[in-house]
């Protein structure tokens, strides 16, 4: 798939781009099932290889480190261990259950609700999530990394119904700081264009991402600028983690995140409580808590939607209003966002 083969390109076979500590950290990251084990001390029983030989393994240093060793059942680990309950799926499970490709307004650009664009800015991610619904997204020909991104910014100037651009991908802060302030120079061209909205784990994958230049190219364009990062535990947000949401909040970007409730990881009330409450601690608004796209390979992931409701309701019980997520779904063809509960 083009998500494994361009794991690096973004960071290391870019012209003139100097290696930093970030882009050293990706290409340190685990890439083998084997040497994941190792590193954690895991049984030599844990098997997966099928679902690596598929979609393999990619796990930044960083995030491993806060794994517990020797737990074969930790939260974080589980988000990215291969194993061989992918093999089999029901038959609703898809390689496209959000019929993304009926929403291609142009090479790279998604346009799935009204006022926003999705702008696939590369196929690149920091980590292999096992729950990730683009594990088969056709990256060949929509990534626009480099000179493709002419076409994909000609396609949202010349449609001014476009008030928001959502940079995804992959992960768009695997693309050096040099390149994404080129882009964002040029959307901030386009009179129409007022937000920019940035979905990233780079922050909490490898938090030395959020560069200073980074932050000061979010302070000075125009547009309003949303930064969305993707935590599904309390876990995963240390000390590093809490800087780097540091040096966004002094960009001026306002700060959410989004969750996927996943069976094994977070499916039970108290969890998402912590997990809300450190966000909160850091300075970040939780925003989303996504019921699981059903794409092939994750079906082991799936909370039932009535349990992930009495989580929620739980949660009210525990939280202020402003700190329990709304639970979501989407649904391919609805006009926005299904709120669930």
């Amino acid at each position: 798939m083009e998500s494994l083969t361009h794991s690096v390109e973004s960071v290391g076979a870019e012209p003139d781009s100097s290696p930093t500590s970030w882009q050293q950290q990706m290409k340190s990251a685990i890439r083998d099932l084997a040497e994941l084990r190792k590193t954690l001390e895991l049984p030599k029983d844990l098997t997966g290889e099928s679902a690596e030989a598929t979609f393999g393994v990619f796990a930044p240093l960083p995030f491993v480190r806060r794994m517990e060793r020797g737990n074969p059942a930790d939260p974080l680990l589980l988000q990215l261990l291969p194993t061989s309950l992918e093999d089999t799926s029901p038959p609703h499970f898809t390689s496209d259950p959000l019929a993304e490709s009926d929403a291609v307004l142009g090479p790279g650009v998604l346009k799935k609700y009204t006022g926003r664009a999705l702008f696939i800015v590369t196929g690149a991610c920091a980590i292999h999530c096992r729950y990730c619904f683009r594990r088969e997204f056709p990256y060949a020909s929509n990534s626009v990394l480099g000179a493709g991104w002419d076409e994909a910014v000609a396609t949202i100037a010349e449609d001014d119904s476009i008030e928001e651009v959502i940079f995804s991908g992959g992960d768009p802060l695997t693309v050096v700081d040099d390149r994404l302030k080129a882009l964002v120079h040029r959307l901030g061209e386009i009179p129409h264009v007022l937000r920019l909205r940035i979905h990233t784990r780079l922050p909490i994958m490898i938090p030395d991402r959020v560069t200073n230049d980074l932050a000061a190219m979010l302070k000075a364009t125009r547009l309003e600028v949303v930064v969305v990062i993707h935590a599904n535990h309390a876990n995963e947000l240390d000390d590093e983690v809490a800087a780097a949401v540091d040096r966004l909040k002094a960009s001026g970007a306002t700060l959410l995140n989004q969750s996927v409730l996943l069976a094994g990881v977070n499916d039970d009330a108290s969890t998402l409580v912590d997990l809300s409450k450190r966000l909160l601690s850091i300075g970040v608004l939780p925003y989303y808590l996504h019921q699981l796209d059903q794409v092939t390979g994750t079906s082991h992931f799936e909370v039932s939607v009535d349990r992930g409701k009495e989580i929620i309701e739980t949660m009210r019980a525990s939280l202020p209003g402003f700190a329990v997520p709304r639970y979501v779904q989407e649904i391919p063809g609805e006009p926005n966002k299904t709120v669930l509960a």
